[in-house]
Formats: structure tokens, C-alpha cells, sequence
């Protein structure tokens, strides 16, 4: 055409021109060339070249050829706008999508039922439906693009209110619009009514039937969407990926593993195994079923992996507990994002890898990835089991500067941090601005005040809860009665007990039965707690036997302490703390014949009795001592501190209790031992490590026994340090020679 010159020619070179820009193996590179060719442009070949942009996915060079157009004084007609703003809307740019409007209305195109449809659309798109709203109450002729574009703008915004008034108005509901409709009523969670527009309607297409099913697996109603899936396939009809997808998720849900499978089956059968939606659903579904070495097959064969496909397996690696396989394929991902680390950060808390949890929330750091709360919580989680609490501040801070948003979740971790540290204004300071408050949330600070031995204020903030309209749960029963043991407030537990049935329909659990056993026996009314046990209507389990124990111990019933430890000891002879309350018992009588039983029988199960273990952090190093140890790089340091504390205790009057020692050895050697107890390492290194007037927070895995505590308290008061020992059961606030707990724990 160049050569013979009908190039020159506007009615040939613009269908050359159309050809070009029609046919997808044509680059618009070169329908471009052609356009620029052409000497005398029409019209229609800047329409045809707008066209061809939109078409191609350039809606920007549609918008920039307009410009040109304008500019080169060729006038546009109907068909113009439609195709900008067609691109205005790709590009979610409402502006530009206005300042077209602008001149339709100029140029008089605003009459137009296909250009008004297009603004329409546009406006919808970009969620503005107040001025889509306004453009179509304007129109002067209305067709059923008209009408399904408006109802798809108020389904965008999830507005069901309004898209029923558009939907009940339509002179002609046609297919699409029902389809919307069921999409729109399954996100507002109104199944039934979803259902409902299905059965009415005359045609159904494949849409339809995805959308009901999508609609079911939204609303967990799993089975339902299964049997609709069933039902679809039955009718020969055929299935895509989109209801392949929404069914197997499902499948997912009810752990069908073999029903997911036979889907797999049929979506090779179709050909569409290899789509890579498809095959994320289906690495998740092995892999959440437990069928590891199904997903990671699924893996190694894809053919277009992304992101969402290498999450999906370290997810799947890190629910079968294979961390290390996990962490291997975290380490070799070509591009990582924050579902990747977050996913990684969460796996190792999971597993309580808290050490690994924080150096690899450490390393994100260093490579500048912004966490997100899931992450965030796992590190707080972290941060409380290592006794971190210097990190743990650090991320607190690092939430506020960062302006996250304290959800329900996150707020409730950091409560559960802080009251764990024995920080408990801070804890009242994240609970008090906090905008949603959830039963947990309540349910964290009422435990960890009760923790803390704020019991009257904890049992206040119960009251304040159900006040505020929040319905107490279970565990809401557990932190109560929690924080009556605490303090031996045996009616107001029993109250509490009862109001849990009369009041508000909640059966107790074994671990309610648990806290009340406990509490009859720290008050010493042991029958009453050994009845209780015999009443349960569930067997008790070992930690309930183990409170009695403890309060036989503790109240100095030989009788009964020997009767219940054998029968714990043979319950669970692999658990070390019931043989040695037992042992304990025989001890204080002095039926040594029976510890050394006790101790033989432990060797001859393997059983180990768990060492003292207490940890405490001194710039921003956490440090652990077990008892009796001597291998802290510092313990020369610390046995001079042990020599000065033995001196200053020895002042104020001091004297071992060496009952705490079940050993046949002489007193001398029981004092050694009680000196060398894991917490009073830690507080005699904190001494030299953690200048005054900060507090020193150690965390001990076992109870504190009665020496230990004495000692504590007295350390308090000679050396005008605030200590928090955080043990088994509770938090104990040391100051000025007084303990929190009342002597009572």
C-alpha cells in the first residue's frame, strides 16, 4: 500500500488500520507505525487506534493518543468516549474519568444510552456510586447494560440495600443480574435468600451455579456446597477452575481428603490441572488433610509457581511440624513477601522455636519488611516465653511509631505480655486504648491481674465486663476462679461455680472442677476437695489430683498425700513432679526406706526430675541459671553477691529452712543447697547486672518454694530493689520486704 500510494487513501489505510490492530499477533508497535502513516486520520482511526490501546492493555496510551487527537483539532464522536472511558476505568482513575464526562457533556454525547453506560461502569468501578446513581437517574434511555451496571456498582460496595431496590426494579431481570445478586446476598451472609433467587431463576449458566457454591463455602456451609457441586456435575454440565476452586476449599474445610482427590481427578480431566489457582487450592488442601507428599508433588511439577504456591508450601510444611523443610524452602524462594515471613515467624512460635521466632523477626528487620499484626503477635508470644522484655518493649514502641492498628488480637498479646512480665499498668494502658475489645481481651487481663495478686481489682474488672455487654465463655471462668484461689476466696469461688450453670448456661469443664480442688485445698478443706473430685461428672484429670497433692503437702496430711500420690504415680509414672511430692511427703516424715523407693523406681522408668530453671534479661540479653549451676560466664561475680546476701540475711535473722531439702544429709549441706536454687542465682546476678532503681523480673519454670520466697523478700528489703518472680502459677511482687501474694500461693 506504500508503494502503490493507497496508503494516502483515509478509507483504506484506516480499515489496514483495523485489521491491524483486530488481529492479536499484530504488535501495536506496528499498528502504530501504520497510524502515523496515515496522512488524512478520520474518526474513526483515532478511534481505531484508542481501540486497539484499550484492547491491548495500554488504557494510558489510549488516554495519551486522545490528547494528540485534541490537540491536532479532529473532531470525536460517539464512539469515542465509550473507549475512554472504558481505559479510565482500568486505571481507576475517576479524575480523569470526570474530566471525560465533562466533555461528553460539552460536545452533547451525554444522550447516548452506550456512552452514559460507560460513565455508569466507570463510576461504579471506582466506587463512587453516588455519581454512577446520579448519571443513570439522568439517562434519558435505559437498557439492561444500564441496569446491571448500576446493580454491579452497589454489589462492589457490598451495598445489598440498594442493589435489592435496583434488582426488584428491572423491567427484565436477565442472568447476569441474578448472578450479581447471589454473589452480593452470599457475602451479606443471607444464604437462604441467595438460594432463593437460584431456584427463580429461568436460565441458569455455569456463573450461577459457581456463585451458590462459592456462596455455601463462604458461609461454612461446606456440605451444602459439596452436594450443589455434585448436583452440577451430575447434570453433564461443565465445570471451570472458579467452582473447581470454591469446592475443593471446601473439601479443605471437612478434611475430604478422598473427595478432594476425585475433584483433582476430574479437573485434569478437563484440562485444567495445570491452572495455577487451581493448583494453590489443591498444595493447601494436601497439605492442611496431611498429605504432605501430595502437596510437595504438586510443587516440584508446577509449571507457573508464584507466590501464593511457595506460601502455600511453607505453610504446609510448617502444619505437618516440618520446620525444617519449611525454613529450607523459605531460604530459597526467589522473591519474598510479608505472608512469607509472617508465615515462617508464626510456624516457629508454633512450634516453640521462640529463639529462632526472634532472630529471624530480626533479620526482616535488616532487610526492611514492614510486619503486619499476625507477625507482630507471634513475636510478642516470643518475646513472653524467652522473658525478653526489653524486645518486647521494643515492639510495643515499634507498633506505636509505626501507627498500627491494635486489634483485638494483637491488644490481647500485648496485655498477656505485660501482665506476664508483672507490668501490669502498661497492661492496663494497651487494654484502656484499645477501640475493640473481645471476650479475650477481657478474659487476659482479668487472669493476669489474679496473676499479679490484684485479685480484688481483677474479680472488679469481671463485673465491668458483663456490664459492658461482653458475655463471659469458659475460659472467662477459669481466670475468675483463678483469681479466687488465689486469695483462698472460697464462697466468692463457690458463687462464682454455681452462677457458671444457674446464670449463664456454661457446663464447667474439667479445668473449672481443677481451679475449685485447688481452692478447697490451698484452704486447707481437703475432704471437701477429695469429695469434689469423686463428684466430678468427668474423670479428673492429673493436674486436678496434682492440686490435691500439693495441698496435702502444703497442710501436712501424710495420709491422704500418701494416698493420692500413689494413685498419681500410677496414673502418669513418666510425670517427675508427682514423685517427687511424694517423696517430698515421705521426707518430712522421715521415711527415708519410702524416698529412696520412690527415687529408685524413677531410675528404673528413666524419669528425671526437672531441674529449677529461672531466666532473666539484663541488657536486652536474656540469661538462664539452673540450679545449683556454675557455668555462667559471670558466677564469680555471683558467688561473691551469694556471700554478701547470706551476710546481710544472716543480720536481719535469717535461717535456712531446710525442710524445703528432701535429702538424708546433714543441715550444713541443705543450707548449700538452698542457696544455689536457680531464682536466687538469677537475683544475685541481677543485683550486679541491673542497676537501681530497675526492676528485677525473673521467670521460673517450677513453683517457689517457701525458703526461696523468704530470701526473696528479705533481699527486697536490705538491698531497696523491686523484684517480680514470675513461677508456675503466679507472679510474686517483691518490695521493701513484703510479697504481693500475702504469703498465700
Amino acid at each position: 500500500m506504500i508503494l502503490t500510494g493507497f496508503i494516502k487513501d483515509n478509507y483504506a489505510s484506516s480499515r489496514l488500520l483495523k485489521s491491524s490492530t483486530d488481529l492479536p499477533f499484530i504488535h501495536i508497535d506496528h499498528s502504530r507505525k501504520i497510524f502515523d502513516h496515515i496522512e488524512n486520520t478520520s474518526t474513526f482511526s483515532w478511534n481505531t487506534m484508542m481501540r486497539g490501546y484499550l484492547l491491548r492493555s495500554y488504557p494510558k496510551k489510549a488516554i495519551f493518543v486522545y490528547r494528540l487527537m485534541v490537540l491536532n483539532y479532529v473532531c470525536p464522536d460517539k464512539y469515542t468516549y465509550p473507549i475512554l472511558v472504558q481505559a479510565s476505568a482500568i486505571r481507576l482513575s475517576e479524575w480523569e474519568g470526570k474530566e471525560l464526562h465533562d466533555h461528553v457533556i460539552k460536545l452533547g454525547f451525554d444522550s447516548d444510552v452506550y456512552v452514559q453506560n460507560t460513565l455508569i461502569n466507570m463510576y461504579g468501578v471506582c466506587d463512587n456510586v453516588g455519581d454512577a446513581r446520579k448519571v443513570f437517574d439522568e439517562s434519558p434511555v435505559l437498557d439492561s447494560v444500564s441496569w446491571n451496571s448500576m446493580l454491579a456498582g452497589y454489589v462492589q460496595m457490598g451495598n445489598l440495600e440498594e442493589a435489592t431496590i435496583i434488582y426488584d426494579r428491572m423491567p427484565e431481570r436477565n442472568v447476569i443480574a441474578s448472578n450479581s445478586m447471589i454473589v452480593l446476598l452470599g457475602r451479606s451472609g443471607l444464604v437462604s435468600e441467595a438460594l432463593q433467587v437460584f431456584n427463580g431463576m429461568d436460565e441458569k449458566d455455569l456463573v450461577s451455579w459457581t456463585a451458590l457454591i462459592s456462596c455455601y463455602e463462604q458461609n461454612g456451609m461446606y456440605e451444602e456446597a459439596l452436594l450443589m457441586f455434585l448436583q452440577l456435575n451430575s447434570d453433564t454440565r461443565m465445570v471451570d477452575e472458579v467452582v473447581v476452586v470454591s469446592v475443593l476449599s471446601a473439601c479443605t474445610h471437612l478434611s475430604a481428603i478422598k473427595t478432594g482427590e476425585l475433584i483433582h481427578g476430574l479437573a485434569l480431566k478437563i484440562g485444567i490441572g495445570c491452572y495455577i489457582n487451581l493448583q494453590n487450592v489443591l498444595i493447601h488442601m494436601y497439605s492442611t488433610c496431611g498429605d504432605i507428599m501430595a502437596a510437595e508433588q504438586l510443587f516440584n511439577v508446577g509449571y507457573h509457581l508464584d507466590q501464593i504456591s511457595w506460601n502455600s508450601m511453607i505453610s504446609g510444611y510448617l502444619k505437618c511440624g516440618s520446620v525444617e523443610n519449611a525454613r529450607a524452602l523459605f531460604d530459597s524462594m526467589p522473591e519474598r513477601d510479608i505472608v512469607s515471613w509472617s508465615a515462617m515467624i508464626s510456624g516457629y512460635a508454633q512450634q516453640d522455636q521462640f529463639s529462632e521466632t526472634l532472630a529471624l523477626f530480626q533479620q526482616m528487620q535488616l532487610e526492611e519488611i514492614r510486619p503486619d499484626e499476625t507477625t507482630l503477635v507471634s513475636v510478642l508470644s516470643a518475646c513472653t516465653h524467652l522473658a525478653a522484655f526489653d524486645q518486647g518493649r521494643w515492639v510495643h514502641a515499634y507498633i506505636r511509631k509505626s501507627d498500627l492498628n491494635i486489634n483485638a488480637i494483637l491488644g490481647t498479646t500485648l496485655i498477656d505480655m505485660y501482665m506476664k512480665f508483672g507490668c501490669v499498668e502498661s497492661a492496663l494502658e494497651v487494654f484502656t486504648g484499645m477501640e475493640e475489645k473481645g471476650v479475650s481481651s477481657w478474659n487476659a487481663l482479668i487472669l493476669g491481674l489474679a496473676m499479679n495478686g490484684l485479685v480484688v481489682r481483677s474479680l472488679e474488672m469481671f463485673s465491668e465486663m458483663k456490664k459492658c455487654g461482653a458475655v463471659p465463655n469458659e475460659i472467662t471462668f477459669v481466670a475468675v476462679l483463678g483469681a479466687c484461689r488465689h486469695m483462698g476466696l472460697v464462697d466468692e469461688g463457690r458463687h462464682h461455680f454455681d452462677s457458671m450453670t444457674q446464670k449463664h448456661k456454661i457446663e464447667p469443664n474439667v479445668k473449672h472442677f481443677g481451679c475449685m480442688v485447688d481452692l478447697f485445698g490451698r484452704a486447707g478443706l481437703l475432704k471437701e476437695a477429695e469429695k469434689l473430685i469423686e463428684s466430678m461428672p468427668m474423670p479428673p484429670d492429673t493436674a486436678t489430683w496434682g492440686a490435691l497433692l500439693g495441698a496435702c503437702k502444703k497442710h501436712g496430711d501424710s495420709e491422704m498425700g500418701e494416698r493420692v500420690g500413689r494413685r498419681l504415680v500410677e496414673l502418669q509414672p513418666n510425670h517427675d513432679g508427682f514423685h517427687i511430692l511424694l517423696s517430698n511427703i515421705y521426707a518430712s516424715k522421715g521415711n527415708w526406706n519410702d524416698v529412696l523407693e520412690v527415687r529408685e523406681t524413677m531410675m528404673k522408668q528413666s524419669v528425671v526430675k526437672t531441674p529449677g530453671c529461672s531466666m532473666i534479661e539484663a541488657n536486652g540479653v536474656v540469661h538462664e541459671f539452673l540450679a545449683g549451676d556454675k557455668t555462667h560466664p559471670h558466677i564469680n561475680e555471683i558467688e561473691k553477691m551469694l556471700d554478701e546476701i547470706a551476710e546481710r540475711l544472716k543480720m536481719l535473722g535469717y535461717a535456712p529452712d531446710t525442710n524445703e531439702v528432701s535429702l538424708d544429709i546433714d543441715e550444713e549441706e541443705k543450707a548449700t543447697t538452698l542457696l544455689r536454687h536457680s531464682e536466687k542465682l538469677a537475683i544475685a546476678f541481677g543485683l550486679i547486672a541491673i542497676s537501681p532503681p530497675t526492676t528485677i523480673r525473673i521467670m521460673k519454670n517450677l513453683r517457689i518454694c517457701n525458703d526461696c520466697h523468704t530470701v526473696v523478700k528479705l533481699i527486697s528489703r536490705s538491698f531497696n530493689r523491686e523484684i517480680v518472680v514470675r513461677d508456675r502459677h503466679r507472679f510474686h511482687h517483691f518490695k521493701q520486704g513484703l510479697c504481693s501474694c500475702n504469703d498465700y500461693w
